[in-house]
């Protein structure tokens, strides 16, 4: 098991986790404000492939809510979410309770629940750590702002890129990432340089007090286990449509889901 990542529940898979929720105001259910001030214990416990779902559930509940929908049910979240009712019931049931049987969600309270359990009711402060065609277009997606995570610090080594301009911000030269980000203290780190540098840039940010990083970089990163680390591998995201493909036309049927 790589350090820095959290240990999986039992039965799960491993999974990769690169998409970002949205952010909006603190919820007022009294039911999950007490679920709420245990989630540090609490959240330990999720699996990640929950965690996945719940931010897919997000999305159709928020396009829902804006469509004027106001009770949702549990077969309409599953089959968004490419699950069952029942799985949609077991994610929800761990951080409290929701809705009524029979009667489904009141769509704009879970939504802002569901804003909460994903720690979106703040802004998150993010720097990119390597200025390279993924670095540029993850700055230039002003989805992520709308979400609630807010870039605010570009890095790189190379001296053609230093001092560019990138969407209002300045690359800065990688060398001062320590002092600045021991000042400027960001949440997350999204870290696209080469695989050969990322344990050593890596350690840096850590040494910094990062706490969380997005790593794109083809490598497994050893980190001290207080260090969140999700890994984006672009590659084992094919491989996995391969299998899948590979195995539908060998036995006639979709084994993804197996």
């Amino acid at each position: 098991m790589v350090a820095g990542a959290p240990a999986p529940c039992a039965g799960q898979k491993p999974s990769t986790i690169y998409e970002m929720a949205s952010s909006l105001p603190r919820p007022t259910c009294l039911v999950f404000e007490r679920i709420h001030k245990h989630a540090t214990t609490l959240v330990k416990r999720i699996a990640d492939s929950t965690v996945r779902r719940l931010s897919i559930y997000l999305r159709f509940l928020e396009d829902s809510v804006a469509h004027g929908v106001r009770t949702i049910s549990s077969e309409d979240l599953a089959r968004r979410g490419g699950t069952t009712s029942a799985q949609v019931r077991k994610d929800l049931s761990f951080f409290g309770s929701f809705g009524k049987r029979g009667l489904g969600y009141p769509a704009q309270e879970l939504t802002t629940s569901l804003r909460d359990i994903l720690g979106l009711d703040r802004v998150w402060r993010v720097v990119i750590i390597g200025a390279g065609k993924i670095g540029t277009a993850l700055v230039q997606h002003h989805g992520f702002r709308q979400r609630g995570f807010e870039i605010v610090g570009v890095y790189d080594a190379d001296a053609r890129k230093i001092g560019s301009k990138w969407d209002g911000l300045v690359v800065r030269d990688i060398r001062h990432v320590v002092g600045d980000l021991q000042t400027d203290h960001p949440d997350i780190a999204v870290l696209t340089v080469p695989g050969e540098e990322a344990q050593a840039v890596s350690e840096r940010l850590v040494s910094a007090g990062v706490k969380a990083i997005l790593n794109f970089a083809p490598v497994q990163l050893q980190l001290p286990a207080e260090v969140t680390v999700r890994n984006v591998n672009m590659a084992m995201e094919l491989e996995g449509l391969s299998y899948a493909l590979t195995n539908r036309e060998r036995n006639g049927t979709d084994a993804s889901d197996a």
